[in-house]
């Protein structure tokens, strides 16, 4: 059945998109003819990439401690297992051992589709409906002889580590964030492959969008150009905000009725996926001309970026980047810190297979920077009741210091380079 846009967009962004990629194909040939999928080359991750993950997971719970870490569906989920499933009631958890095979605890009748996402060698126990599945947790961690304390992945929810204090009522309970992290957070040559992918069919997707920009055109009719070019291109749309006027002075936008008028700005803020791994890139222009104050603000976001990458050095804390932009637009009468009109969020946030994942560019974060890590870089300057100016460009970490997956563009009347 032929679903409306509407709801192939709405979608997309779930488990239940990825049944839908057919009918995506069938929209973006539709709506966005002429473009090529650039996803012909892609390779995805594969399971000697697992192997290396579980063993450096391995490696990190035996450093810190930890007998096991409980993870649930979700980005983590994936990373180590490659089980594409979603939250709800009825608890489905990845259990990472700190030696030997993975188990993952699930539904009776959810097994069959869990094992067709899964990626590794790993135990497969079912609970029934009247079944605690935190049992089956605790019978793994018996049978299995693992003593000793059990990390908890940090977004799992408090239901399921309330249950595992019942079920294990002698077991130390403690974060296991520094293991997730201390693998999620280091991308290999692969996953910036597939990250580097996403982020050229976003930016296609832009020159796509961009002169196709009119007059009178609402955010929705920007964003739906957007998200068929995406399709089209191979990526799977995950957002495209948009915001005119006044709305690009608040960054993540307004309820209020807005159009594309002349001598206006217009903010988008778009990304997608390529085999799960994510694009963030922003970029903001003026439908018409551009007055001197848009002209100035928007070099100075600019400069704000590089300010950033300057300060991205292997070592130095990852606050530090934060710290320099903010002190430039402190010199250029913005601020101080948060204040309004200036950088009201962080300089960047960490991404993966998560939009939004740790750690991030912001004052006070002392995690040194490492080879491999990936951020956006988005020191936005917003002026309430007027416009603001957002480019978003991402990079990752090498020896010889940052390096982009998009070039920022060059002057505010080339926004794409």
């Amino acid at each position: 059945m032929r679903l409306a846009r509407r709801e192939f967009i709405r979608l997309g962004t779930a488990a239940a998109g990825v049944a839908l990629m057919g009918e995506a194909a069938l929209f973006a040939q539709e709506a966005a003819p002429g473009l090529q999928r650039m996803t012909g080359d892609v390779v995805p991750i594969g399971r000697e990439e697992f192997a290396r993950r579980l063993e450096k997971a391995q490696r990190l719970m035996a450093e810190q401690g930890l007998a096991t870490i409980l993870i649930e569906p979700g980005a983590s989920m994936t990373y180590f297992s490659g089980v594409q499933w979603w939250r709800s009631e009825r608890l489905t958890a990845l259990i990472l051992p700190r030696a030997g095979e993975p188990c993952i605890v699930t539904p009776h009748f959810e097994e069959p589709s869990v094992r067709e996402s899964l990626k590794i060698p790993a135990e497969i126990r079912v609970w029934n409906e009247h079944e605690d599945p935190l049992a089956r947790v605790a019978q793994f961690l018996a049978d299995r002889r693992l003593s000793g304390p059990v990390g908890i992945e940090e977004t799992v929810r408090f239901f399921a580590v309330d249950g595992l204090r019942r079920a294990l009522p002698n077991a130390e309970i403690r974060a296991g964030a520094g293991v997730v992290r201390g693998c999620r957070m280091i991308k290999s040559a692969p996953e910036l492959a597939l990250m580097q992918t996403a982020n050229d069919i976003t930016i296609a997707a832009y020159r796509h969008t961009y002169p196709r920009i009119a007059a009178g055109m609402t955010p929705a009719d920007i964003g739906a150009i957007m998200n068929d070019a995406t399709a089209a291109l191979g990526g799977t749309p995950q957002f495209a905000l948009v915001l005119l006027g006044e709305a690009s002075a608040y960054p993540h936008g307004s309820g209020q009725p807005q159009q594309v008028r002349e001598g206006e700005v217009v903010l988008m803020d778009c990304g997608c996926t390529v085999e799960g791994y994510q694009s963030d890139i922003s970029r903001t222009f003026v439908f018409g001309e551009a007055n001197a104050e848009q002209r100035r603000v928007w070099e100075q976001m600019h400069r704000g970026q590089e300010i950033a990458m300057a300060a991205a050095r292997i070592g130095a804390p990852a606050g530090s980047v934060d710290d320099a932009v903010r002190a430039q637009y402190e010199a250029w009468g913005y601020g101080p810190a948060y204040a309004l009109p200036g950088l009201s969020h962080r300089t960047g946030h960490g991404i993966g297979l998560d939009g939004h994942e740790p750690i991030n560019l912001v004052h006070g974060e002392a995690t040194p920077l490492a080879a491999g890590m990936c951020f956006s870089n988005e020191p936005g300057i917003y002026i309430p009741g007027r416009f603001g100016i957002r480019l978003e460009d991402c990079f990752y970490m090498t020896q010889a210091g940052p390096r982009y997956f998009s070039n920022p563009p060059p002057s505010l009347d080339n926004p794409l380079g």
